[in-house]
């Protein structure tokens, strides 16, 4: 199964790839990551994609610690909502808890397991993937970030007590040790973060906790990510749809596949690409006739339709009246069930 990352992890990737010397764009290209997603950043990305986009940056530009470069210029900002909730603990301990409690919200193939003694507390990363471990771009990355939002609820001046990573040292361990403040293990059993237990209890000044609970109460409501592939499929074309560019090769993109995978797999879930797409249209379709300024052209434009002609031959067929009467307040009591098809540009 395809999991996917929020495409604000992309955020500062054009700044990076350029300072190594590289063209961020072709660099997405190469792994078919439309350069788009860096104007959406709540786009639903493969993390596949992402991992091969990091390996291939550093091979190509000779930069090994590519990902740490990522994750310095990174912080709460990029999390979306899991960073809001984060940024309203009462406490440290409570902001590490809600972070590894939400993060599949950001990235449903990360995991963080926080243990604990009376002296430390481990913060130990899980990314999932084919192979048995990440490769070490998508590791420094993750554990980079998680890194420099525990520094930004202290302060510059925090230090781990260590760090272990699980794959071999690279050239210049020292860039490692000052990145992190600390003494970094490599070829350890795990990725993770050693912190006293006490820093735990450190207050964070800014802490609202009526917005905390708000946000929770939001993050909640939104936390499951899709498991199955007509979901994940439901999820790319909502976004996609929104932002007026949805075709089945661009939803391929964005799940690390072919259109013949998503048409095959669907299939085998009893549905169909066309299927899901109609049923995404219509529920944006009435957001956008609403606006009675909003010429239907683009409206039909920014649905994937070949003519306004087509759109409204749909939305007939669809809500059984035309556009017109609908926006002068005609519903039909039921929907109508046999849908002509309509070419789609």
């Amino acid at each position: 199964m395809t999991d996917l990352i929020r495409s604000a992890g992309l955020s500062f990737y054009p700044e990076v790839a350029r300072s190594v010397g590289l063209d961020p764009r072709q660099m997405m290209r190469k792994v078919r990551l439309p350069p788009a997603v860096l104007d959406k950043p709540d786009t639903p990305i493969a993390v596949s994609s992402l991992r091969r986009l990091l390996e291939l940056s550093a091979e190509a530009s000779g930069a090994e610690d590519f990902g740490l470069r990522l994750a310095e210029r990174g912080g709460l900002t990029n999390f979306g909502a899991v960073g809001l909730i984060v940024r309203e603990q009462a406490t440290v301990g409570d902001a590490i808890k809600a972070f590894s409690r939400f993060i599949h919200v950001h990235h449903d193939g990360m995991k963080l397991v926080v243990t604990s003694d009376k002296q430390t507390v481990t913060i130990t990363l899980h990314l999932r993937g084919r192979q048995p471990t990440a490769p070490r771009q998508s590791i420094d990355m993750a554990l980079g970030s998680v890194h420099r939002i525990i520094q930004s609820l202290f302060g510059s001046d925090w230090r781990p007590q260590e760090v272990h990573l699980h794959y071999p040292p690279p050239h210049d361990r020292k860039r490692y040790r000052d990145f992190y403040g600390c003494r970094v293990t490599f070829n350890a059993d795990d990725d993770a973060i050693l912190l006293a237990a006490h820093d735990m209890e450190r207050r964070i000044p800014s802490a609202h906790p009526l917005i905390a609970n708000y946000l929770r109460k939001r993050i909640e409501a939104i936390e499951t990510r899709p498991a199955s592939w007509e979901a994940k499929v439901d999820e790319v074309v909502r976004t996609l749809l929104a932002s007026g560019d949805c075709t089945v090769e661009r939803v391929a993109e964005h799940l690390a596949c072919t259109r013949r995978t998503i048409h095959r797999r669907l299939a085998a879930s009893g549905t169909s690409f066309s299927a899901i797409l109609d049923a995404q249209r219509a529920d944006l379709v009435i957001q956008l006739i609403d606006d009675p300024d909003r010429p239907l052209a683009d409206i039909a434009a920014q649905l994937g339709f070949s003519a306004q002609s087509a759109m409204a031959r749909w939305f007939r067929g669809r809500f059984g009246c035309t556009i017109t009467a609908w926006r002068k307040g005609v519903r039909p009591l039921e929907k109508a069930t046999d849908i002509p098809s309509a070419s789609a540009a």
